[in-house]
């Protein structure tokens, strides 16, 4: 019977570079399916693999991530799974919308955004007000909550490690205010500032949760109110004021640079220059 089941050996790895090598794959396209099987192993985490790990890494990405990069890396672990004689695993792709109407139908706007924070403080809802405008004013996924904490929005710099990646996220001058502001009501001290009574970080779920729940009052369509749907207002808002990619691309943490060139270049400065002509946040009074 066929083996159906696998495990990721690190001399498997090494050969598989070399069969993309041989293949005459580009480079760029060699180190990118590296990355993402090194992504996949430590997901698996030394695990052995058959069907059911394969098809759980799948959900998982479709949650992390957008379709487009969810299927680009899926794209290396087949390929991997054709190297070791594995091609019967094979994940399927991600179907994704081919039409423009149907992308456009799900974007949140930034009229529909503000609406969604007024309904929310109307309601007395100042957590969930503060948690969108903390995901749209920087861009971060919402995993990435735990690491605002008090100490850093002092400082005005949040370090994030996601993915496997260790950047810097800079809060723009007018969140940083606002932040103040809800630790100071709130009388937190330390630590993280989005939790739950309990003292726990605010899981996923319940942010989705509330946040429909002010799109309902709030009049917008819920299809296109989600968490993620933040991150990608922010980006779309920055391109357009700043056409900077590079920028864009090591801000949203997609960018494989070292920390180090952050701080051996003006890039710093800059995304806090480009940040700040945002004006995604309206201003306290």
């Amino acid at each position: 019977m066929e083996k159906r089941t696998f495990r990721i050996k690190e001399k498997d790895m090494d050969d598989f570079r070399e069969y993309l090598q041989e293949r005459g794959s580009s480079l760029a396209t060699i180190e990118k399916y590296m990355r993402d099987m090194r992504k996949f192993a430590g997901f698996i985490g030394g695990e052995e693999v058959g069907k059911e790990q394969l098809i759980r890494y799948k959900e998982w990405l479709m949650e992390s991530y957008s379709a487009s990069s969810a299927n680009s890396m899926l794209a290396a672990l087949n390929q991997y799974l054709v190297f070791i004689g594995m091609e019967g695993l094979r994940v399927k792709r991600i179907r994704m919308q081919r039409t423009d109407i149907h992308i456009r139908e799900k974007l949140l706007e930034k009229e529909e955004f503000h609406d969604l924070v007024r309904t929310a403080r109307q309601g007395k809802k100042e957590q969930i007000a503060m948690i969108m405008e903390t995901m749209c004013a920087t861009g971060i996924r919402v995993s990435e909550l735990k690491y605002f904490r008090v100490e850093n929005v002092k400082k005005g710099i949040v370090r994030v490690w996601n993915k496997g990646k260790y950047r810097i996220v800079i809060i723009p001058a007018v969140l940083r205010k606002k932040l103040l502001l809800y630790i100071s009501k709130n009388k937190i001290r330390s630590g993280i500032i989005f939790c739950t009574r309990t003292g726990k970080e605010k899981d996923r779920s319940n942010i989705w949760r509330e946040m429909k729940q002010i799109a309902k009052k709030a009049g917008v369509k819920l299809e296109r109110v989600f968490p993620h749907n933040l991150r990608h207002l922010f980006a779309r808002t920055f391109y357009r004021e700043t056409k900077n990619l590079l920028n864009l691309a090591d801000i949203l943490g997609h960018s494989s640079l070292e920390v180090t060139r952050i701080y051996a270049s003006d890039g710093m400065s800059e995304w806090k220059r480009n940040l700040e002509k945002l004006k995604l946040l309206e201003s306290t009074t």
